[in-house]
């Protein structure tokens, strides 16, 4: 399989957690329903690690790389947190779109901070991406 097609697999699951969330968290505290949330992604993780053996890496670990993971964990968790507030004050049809905003600002910080190069087609997909989430907050 090629990068995209695992990208385009990552939108999906994407796509339906956003719907599954909305539908779960009617009457449930947002914080507590990312909570939940996570216990089955830590589990289904490591499932997934000690299934595949990739456990065995943990001992190579570069220190470097567990603290940008550690931040990246942490990033995500207050994404999360703010996803399910989100989600919890608004239709799932406004906030997922909104929310990929993070598609905008991940490509600039690519740019910026990776020193990842900006093609005129990145820049103009990227510009209608930020279209779109202004469309949709002027809704």
């Amino acid at each position: 399989m090629t990068w995209w097609m695992f990208a385009i697999g990552s939108a999906l699951a994407a796509a339906a957690t956003a719907i599954l969330a909305k539908i779960g968290i009617t009457g449930v505290p947002s914080n507590l329903a990312t909570a939940l949330r996570t216990i089955v992604i830590l589990v289904f993780a490591w499932g997934i690690v000690l299934f595949t053996g990739d456990h065995r890496s943990l001992r190579t670990l570069e220190t470097r790389s567990l603290v940008f993971l550690v931040l990246s964990g942490l990033a995500t968790g207050v994404s999360w947190l703010l996803y399910f507030k989100a989600l919890s004050m608004a239709p799932a049809s406004l906030v997922a779109p909104v929310d990929k905003l993070s598609v905008v600002l991940t490509v600039v910080l690519g740019v910026l901070v990776l020193g990842e190069t900006m093609t005129w087609r990145l820049g103009l997909g990227t510009a209608m991406i930020a279209a779109g989430c202004i469309l949709t907050i002027k809704t």
